[in-house]
């Protein structure tokens, strides 16, 4: 193919971390395919494994309300922060989130908000601030009998990370619990883990990281009898950095999450968790 584009190797670069040339020479063995690029890099261990690429950065808020059994979380993305620490902005975004509440999070835009819908409201607010605003991703969770924690990391003067959470098996007005709960959702906002438990990972995902790390192993020049035990401890290792229960605490790494549940007793167990992040898929 032609010559690379400065532009798209410095694409690659920021999506992986590699380095200028490493990335030029990827993009070059791939004939421009960036994934296939991306899977060379990290064979030849020239990537940061994992690094999250996200869309393209986005400013925004996240706002998260939790009433005993019911737990809701709304994002509200617009241009500049500016905006988005606005009053006007954040007093929309909290009438969204109790939509969210009060009626679901199915089709938001339609849910009725002040005497219109959301979405017409939202357009409205675009038109007065002078922005592109939308509405992001919403999520609700109900529960009769487990117990509904949130999370919301403040910067710049708004919610720019929010994150429900739900344990089973736990009495829902016990303080020992809630404070695990809550602890949980701060790590879940740090941590971004991307499932719950090794079992929820795809079988397609395992086996092709599996062979990321064989190729890597072996042209580090592993001996070929050893592969299989150095795979093993790697994707250990990946487990660790994608499945919750399986991260260190963000607050005792030595720790991990799902030992916190433990102390709660035999049936407790984390049911699900949701974390939504401004500026990432």
């Amino acid at each position: 193919m032609g010559s690379i584009a400065a532009k798209d190797v410095a694409a690659l670069r920021k999506q992986t971390g590699a380095g200028m040339m490493d990335a030029k020479k990827a993009l070059e063995e791939s004939d421009g395919d960036v994934d296939a690029a991306k899977l060379w890099l990290r064979e030849r261990g020239l990537a940061q494994a994992g690094k999250r690429a996200g869309r393209a950065a986005e400013e925004g808020a996240v706002d998260v309300m939790v009433d005993g059994g019911l737990g809701a979380l709304a994002e509200l993305t617009c241009e500049t922060d500016f905006v988005a620490k606005g009053s006007d902005f954040a007093d929309l975004l909290d009438e969204i989130v109790h939509a969210v509440a009060e009626r679901g999070d199915a089709d938001i835009e339609a849910q009725p908000l002040r005497d219109s819908t959301a979405g017409e409201v939202v357009k409205e607010a675009a038109g007065r601030l002078g922005e592109n605003i939308g509405l992001g991703r919403v999520v609700r969770y109900t529960s009769d009998d487990g117990l509904i924690d949130s999370y919301k990391h403040i910067q710049n003067d708004r919610g720019t990370i929010g994150v429900l959470v739900e344990l089973g098996g736990v009495d829902p007005s016990d303080g020992k619990a809630r404070e695990v709960a809550h602890d949980i959702a701060l790590h879940i906002a740090s941590a971004a883990p991307a499932y719950l438990t090794r079992d929820e990972v795809p079988e397609s995902v395992v086996a092709a990281e599996r062979d990321v790390f064989e190729n890597l192993s072996r042209n580090e020049g592993k001996p070929e009898r050893a592969l299989p035990k150095i795979v093993d401890g790697r994707m250990n290792g990946w487990f660790k950095e994608r499945v919750l229960l399986d991260q260190g605490f963000v607050k005792e790494p030595k720790r991990s999450v799902g030992s916190l549940l433990e102390d709660l007793g035999g049936d407790a167990h984390i049911r699900r968790f949701a974390r939504v992040k401004i500026g990432e898929e």
